[in-house]
Parts: structure tokens; sequence; C-alpha cells
């Protein structure tokens, strides 16, 4: 059968834009398919193709490939000469590594999909996809992403559930055009705070996973969908607060100054601070107090503060309030807080 239909499709040479060879127990990837090189679409899913033939390199016009459910162990060279391709489908393989250089000729690749094969990691190279809007990872073995993975600044849906991911890098913020992140079965302990920072997302499922309190800001996304069952969040009871040292170092005072004049639009501080990059990256570690929305860079009081979700969030069941890590600058700030949405047992 898979024979009739290839000679089928030969038959119409350039002219043939689709060929779909789905579940035909194929043990290879028939080379005459350098003979239509006008292919748009090719669907091989669910055979027993070990491995791509070297002339697929010469479908560049190809735009949609399918090879889900076959037996490949690597992302394959080849796919980098197909410079034309949009939709990339490998899931239900063994791939546990991205041949080298494979990204490089992807420029125009919007959805990749690696679903079920054996993934330890992702190379750095990952960025150089520029145009993917769509990236779903789901049941491999991922233990962390790449810092480079959150450069991919059109990516819109990100989908890593049922990984061994115990951290997301803090580069996420730079995922702009994020609306949807599934990070569902993991390891993970914290949410970075960068993720506070994607204005457009609206989807965020990290059930599963050994998450106990929310990075400050977390309240202020504008989520519609927010599931966050089975970790081992944060009760609204009498939680221990971590305090720092009261006498402040020089390095501190200078800095509380200079980043609060700063944010007034001191002109003079404005000007100098560019003839000073070791001032500029200690400052850019700076926070803001919780209480007085001053910027400091040590942390008087860590505590906890409890918020109901938005209204406007589709919640997990029985998700009443959300327990967020906040920050405090000083004794003061912490004596004028409202004591009931502090979960403090002991300073």
């Amino acid at each position: 059968m898979a024979e009739k239909l290839l000679i089928r499709a030969l038959k119409g040479g350039k002219s043939t834009k689709i060929v779909t060879l789905n579940g035909k127990n194929m043990t290879k990837m028939p080379s005459m398919l350098e003979k239509l090189p006008g292919l748009k679409t090719l669907d091989l899913q669910n055979n027993r193709i070990p491995k791509v033939c070297p002339e697929i390199s010469t479908l560049t016009q190809l735009t949609a490939l399918n090879l889900g459910n076959n037996l490949l162990e690597e992302v394959p060279e080849e796919m980098k000469y197909l410079t034309s391709l949009k939709k990339l489908h490998l899931f239900g393989n063994k791939i546990h590594r991205f041949a080298s250089g494979v990204c490089d000729g992807l420029q125009n690749l919007i959805l990749l999909n690696l679903n079920n094969n054996q993934l330890t990691w992702i190379p750095q190279e990952i960025s150089r996809l520029k145009s993917l809007t769509y990236l779903s990872i789901n049941h491999n073995q991922l233990a962390s992403i790449p810092r480079e993975l959150c450069f991919l600044e059109n990516l819109s849906e990100l989908q890593l559930n049922y990984n061994q991911l115990i951290c997301i890098p803090k580069e996420i913020n730079f995922l702009k055009k994020l609306q949807k992140l599934l990070l569902v079965r993991n390891n993970i302990e914290s949410l970075p705070e960068g993720l506070c920072d994607l204005l457009n997302l609206r989807i965020l499922d990290i059930a599963g996973n050994v998450i106990q309190i929310f990075p400050p800001g977390f309240q202020d996304l504008k989520l519609r969908e927010f599931y966050c069952e089975g970790n081992p969040l944060f009760l609204k009871q009498p939680v221990n607060a971590v305090k720092h040292e009261d006498i402040w170092s020089l390095q501190e005072i200078t800095s509380r100054f200079i980043m609060n004049q700063l944010a007034e639009k001191d002109p003079f501080l404005m000007q100098a601070i560019e003839w000073y990059p070791q001032v500029r990256n200690i400052i850019s570690q700076g926070r803001k107090c919780a209480i007085c929305g001053k910027s400091f860079l040590t942390t008087w009081l860590e505590c906890v503060e409890f918020f109901p979700p938005s209204k406007n969030w589709k919640i997990s069941r029985n998700l009443q309030l959300v327990p967020l890590r906040i920050l405090i600058c000083s004794y003061k700030c912490f004596n004028q807080r409202d004591p009931n949405l502090f979960g403090i047992a002991q300073v």
C-alpha cells in the first residue's frame, strides 16, 4: 500500500504537495522523496523509521513534517536544510539528543513537538529558533532548561509537563509574549520573580510540584487559569519569619539612597551612574519593600502574605488563599504592616 501511494505521488512530480504514509509499517524513509521538490506536507507518523534519509534535505519547500511515533534517537541534522519548515512533530520517538547544528536552518519554525521522548537536556542553540511560538517537551527526563530558551522572544506557549525540573531560569522574564506555561509534575521548589513580569501570561499550571510560596508580585499577574493542586503550599497559620541583621552596611545605606533617588529621576545621579558600571551592577539587584515601596539590597525580614486569588482566575478546587513571599526593608515598615496579612510566628 505504501509503495502504491508513493508511486501515485511521484507521478504528480513537482505538483505533488502532500504525501501521507501514516501507519504503513515502514522501516526506512523512502529516498525517492527527492523527486518531489514541491512537497509542502509530509506525514510519516506511526511507522518504525530509525533515521531520516539524506535526500530529505532537498525538500526546501516543505512546511510541515510529522515523524511522530517512530524510532528516531536524535533530532536529525538534516532538518537544518528544511528552511521553509514551520511545523515539526517528533513526539513518541527515542530521541535523547539534538544533532549538532540542527537549529541553524530552522528560522521559520513556529511549532516543535518533542513529547514522549528521552531528552535529558536541551542545547543552548535552541535560541536560534527565532520564529518559534509553540514548544512542547512533555514526558521527557529534563532536569533543567537552558537560560537561552528564555530568549525565544516569539514564544507564546511552553509545555514542560512530566519532567524532572527543579527550577526555572530567572531569565524567563524575557518571554514577553508567553501566554501559556505548563509545568505539571516536576520537582520545582520555587518560581523566579521574573515570572511576575510576564504581562501576557494567561494560563499557568504548576500542579504536582513542591512549591510552598509564590514570589512578590505574583498577585498582579493577569491570569485566566491557575492550577496548583498537589503542592505543599503554606496554609494560613503562623509561619516562622527570617530576620536579618539590624545594622546596615555602608554599601546598603549608600545603595538605598542611590536607588531611591534614581526612582525619583534625580538628574545628577542619572547622569553620574553611567560612569560607574560596578555600581549599576550592584543596584540592579535591588528589591522593593512590600510596605513602603522603596528599594533596598539586604532584606530585613521575609515573611508570608496570604491573598485571595483574583475573581478572574479559573483556579484549582479548594484554593482559597495564595501564600506570597513578602520582603520588608526595616523595623519601621515591619511595625506598619497589617498584622492580619502576615503569618509571622516570631522575629
